[in-house]
């Protein structure tokens, strides 16, 4: 090999791994997080109580018989999946009228049994796929069985003063939040956005990116 050629073969190499590098830097920088725009993408709320120096809270407020808190999930539950490590989400049950709170029940009988995160997604699909009239106790006590949760466990935790205690609360912090509708999502207990401020549902998810950001910055 001439020492011209190799010269060249090395210049070569230099650049190429530059811009590997820098490829690889790039993808590796968090994307720039959406610029939010108040009573366009959010509008802030009375102040619920946080911790300044905890994580950043967000508030999925849902009713499981909503056809857009079922479109939202997949997109929900990735970003929930890989959620910055400051980020803690928790679920609140929305009772608008009388007729959301045996849903309400449903959910709070899932953390009361461990089995929220196992099972949230199928009472869902129990809903809107199957078109279970998941109202009704009976139904729910059939459905826990197929899904792995003995009867009397079940019943037990549905009957039971705590999950109706949960229930009441959840009909309270609908009205605390200013919750008018689902899905609308509650990021640090003052910054509200909802399904119908986003230009699509999947939108929602900037959003809220961008109101962590913004709870980072004011912090």
């Amino acid at each position: 090999m001439t020492r011209a050629l190799a010269s060249g073969l090395v210049r070569f190499c230099c650049v190429l791994a530059l811009l590997l590098l820098g490829s690889g830097f790039a993808a590796a920088q968090p994307a720039t997080p959406y610029i939010v725009r108040a009573e366009i993408d959010y509008r802030v709320i009375p102040a619920q109580p946080t911790d300044p120096r905890g994580p950043v809270e967000v508030i999925d407020f849902f009713w499981y018989g909503c056809p857009y808190c079922y479109r939202l999930q997949p997109a929900l539950e990735r970003w929930i999946r890989g959620k910055p490590a400051d980020v803690v989400v928790r679920r609140i049950p929305v009772i608008l009228r009388d007729n959301w709170a045996p849903h309400a029940r449903i959910y709070y009988t899932l953390e009361a049994l461990g089995e929220a995160e196992r099972l949230h997604q199928q009472v869902y699909h129990g809903y809107h796929v199957e078109e279970l009239f998941m109202s009704r106790p009976e139904v729910m006590s059939d459905w826990a069985v197929r899904h792995g949760i003995a009867r009397e466990r079940w019943d037990a935790a549905y009957q039971s003063a705590e999950v109706m205690r949960k229930v009441a609360e959840a009909a309270r912090l609908t009205r605390v939040y200013d919750v008018t509708g689902t899905p609308t999502l509650v990021v640090d207990g003052r910054y509200l956005t909802s399904g119908n401020m986003a230009e699509t549902l999947d939108g929602l998810i900037p959003i809220v990116n961008g109101l962590v950001a913004r709870v980072r910055a004011i912090r």
